[in-house]
């Protein structure tokens, strides 16, 4: 895959992350003051980067699989299997009903969110802005 193509692809699948993370963050906002609800985070960017780091790391010595049975030493992982995963945080408690969402940090991380969806919004149309200008040279 060529470079502008990877990089489009990253963009897409972070912006599609921001997304789902919009979703969970309102979804938490509203239940605010259900008893013991546990309010849920989106896990994506950190698998992303161990996926991507998985590409350039490979083991000193990597063992050969003789049989079918055997497990390898070192598995490089496609960016492209990273699942958005929703995780319940069951760590902490904010309320004393049970539950643990913090208004005031989860409109934090919705600014935040959205920022970030701004960015990739804005690096996605600068890639096909410099495809266009090389098509118009």
């Amino acid at each position: 895959m060529n470079t502008f193509a990877r990089t489009v692809d990253l963009l897409h699948r972070a912006m599609d992350a921001s997304v789902v993370r919009r979703q969970v963050i309102a979804n938490n906002i509203a239940n605010a003051d259900t008893p013991n609800f546990s309010r849920t985070v989106v896990n994506f960017e950190s698998e992303l980067k161990r996926a991507l780091e998985s590409e350039n790391r490979r083991p000193a010595l990597e063992i050969n699989m003789t049989r079918e049975g055997h497990f390898p030493n070192f598995r490089e992982r496609d960016y492209r299997d990273v699942q958005i995963r929703r995780v319940l945080d069951f760590t902490s408690i904010y309320n004393n009903n049970g539950n643990n969402v913090d208004p005031e940090q989860e409109f934090m991380l919705a600014t935040q969110n959205q920022m970030a969806y701004t960015l990739f919004a804005q690096a996605a149309a600068f890639e096909f802005s410099q495809i266009n200008q090389i098509l118009r040279g």
